[in-house]
């Protein structure tokens, strides 16, 4: 069945299954079929004069490259052609309100890890599917459980797929002569433990000392209490490496820090961490901020941001141990005095 189940087929069975399912298997078609078009104009280098180069900020500040304007423009126009309730993109200033009859809410990140376009890095597509409430204002202020689906897409030297529908976690590769996602791997599962870490160390100065802890723990290997060496790894693209993770097991941190602007971590929990953190749950692994499970937050705001520790169980779970440690809390707000500080014995 591996290499010839195509999603459509997939989305056929899915239908079956729930009330919104017929609407969210339309969702995740139209989605796939901008993926495809997105996939192309990246591999074809039509923009490969413009596609790397900035034309602004978009709504929540951030640097915006012409290939995002180009990602969104592409999902709007097929999402568009559903009753869809809401429908939410990081390129988007607020939600939008579609079809007060849809049954579904949408919220995406267009092209992730655009910042990578112009050395020709992996970027991607991440998506959330939320049911309609009866209020549509509070469309995306749902806790993330409420999910109904999640996925995003890598563009890379494949375009691939990864899909929940709520059990469980498929990969799909996209059949470039047939024009198709089809079945890669079925129920993707995460190791509880790993052997590789991503964090971006530059900002070692600014963490917190529990996210400092931890990764002193990764870097002790086999002489600290993890037992075992560690790998580092750190792509700057959130689909990479939650690609990794599913492949071959694995933590990400983004955590929060010290510098201006990353006090609530700089992922954005609607449209970023809320739909990776039911992916990797559906994949038997963990996702935190390091304090609580991000699928319990819900978000006042649609661009907020929060902090991310995702991947193997274990190590999520130590982290949040970390975390949880009365000398390294009490360390951030008095540094002087506590287990990392000036004064330790």
């Amino acid at each position: 069945m591996i290499g010839q189940l195509r999603l459509d087929d997939h989305l056929q069975r899915y239908t079956e299954t729930a009330p919104h399912a017929l609407a969210v298997a339309a969702a995740v078609d139209a989605i796939a079929t901008a993926a495809i078009e997105i996939a192309g104009l990246i591999a074809s280098g039509d923009l490969a004069d413009a596609s790397g180069l900035t034309t602004g900020r978009n709504s929540d500040g951030d640097l915006q490259r012409d290939l995002d304007v180009h990602a969104d423009a592409i999902l709007r126009r097929c999402l568009g052609r559903l009753p869809i309730a809401a429908l939410a993109s990081e390129e988007m200033r607020e939600a939008q309100i579609v079809d007060r009859h849809g049954r579904i809410c949408i919220a995406i990140d267009p092209l992730d890890g655009s910042s990578n376009i112009d050395i020709n890095m992996t970027v991607g597509t991440i998506f959330s599917i939320l049911p309609a409430p009866d209020d549509l204002s509070l469309a995306f202020q749902q806790r993330g459980s409420a999910q109904l689906a999640a996925g995003f897409v890598t563009y890379g030297p494949q375009t691939s797929l990864v899909l929940t529908l709520g059990d469980g976690v498929d990969i799909f590769t996209l059949d470039r002569k047939a024009g198709c996602f089809r079945l890669a791997r079925s129920a993707v599962q995460i190791s509880e433990t790993c052997e590789e870490f991503a964090i971006n160390a530059s900002n070692r100065r600014h963490w917190d000392p529990p996210v400092r802890a931890f990764i002193d723990e990764c870097l002790a290997g086999v002489e600290g209490p993890a037992n075992h060496d560690f790998n580092m790894r750190w792509i700057g693209s959130l689909v990479a490496e939650a690609y990794r993770i599913l492949t071959r097991g694995g933590v990400f941190l983004y955590p929060s820090d010290a510098r201006p602007g990353y006090g609530d971590g700089r992922l954005r929990l609607v449209y970023e961490a809320h739909p990776m953190a039911m992916i990797i749950e559906q994949a038997g692994g963990s996702a935190s901020t390091g304090r609580e499970r991000v699928l319990e937050l819900s978000a006042q705001s649609l661009h907020q941001r929060v902090p991310l520790i995702m991947g193997s169980s274990n190590e999520v779970r130590r982290a949040e141990e970390l975390h949880c440690d009365p000398l390294l809390v009490a360390s951030v707000s008095a540094p002087l005095f506590a287990r990392r500080g000036f004064f330790r014995l």
